[in-house]
């Protein structure tokens, strides 16, 4: 007697107009993969998204007091940062060009 192992994937079915299949075949062949892979991919990265517009985040008391002591204090400047916002932009400077 053949032991069969339980299937892990679900199937999931969709009706799309012509256009919107023909976007997601054109997306899906730029991106070298399937249309399955693609619009899976897709659509976990959208439940993805969703789920952490809308997660909760816990602490405690004294973590809440620490946190927004934190978002409270002055900020302190970053040296690489500093450096890189005084340094003159491209189109100030004058490169010999034109």
């Amino acid at each position: 007697m053949a032991v069969t192992a339980p299937r892990k994937d679900h199937p999931l079915s969709m009706r799309l107009p012509d256009a919107d299949l023909a976007i997601i075949d054109r997306a899906a062949r730029l991106r070298g993969r399937s249309r399955t892979d693609f619009v899976r991919d897709a659509a976990v990265r959208a439940a993805e998204d969703a789920l952490m517009e809308t997660g909760l985040v816990r602490m405690s008391e004294d973590g809440f007091a620490a946190f927004m002591a934190a978002l409270s204090a002055p900020a302190a400047p970053v040296p690489s940062m500093v450096e890189i916002l005084q340094r003159p932009s491209p189109w100030e400077t004058d490169s010999g060009q034109g």
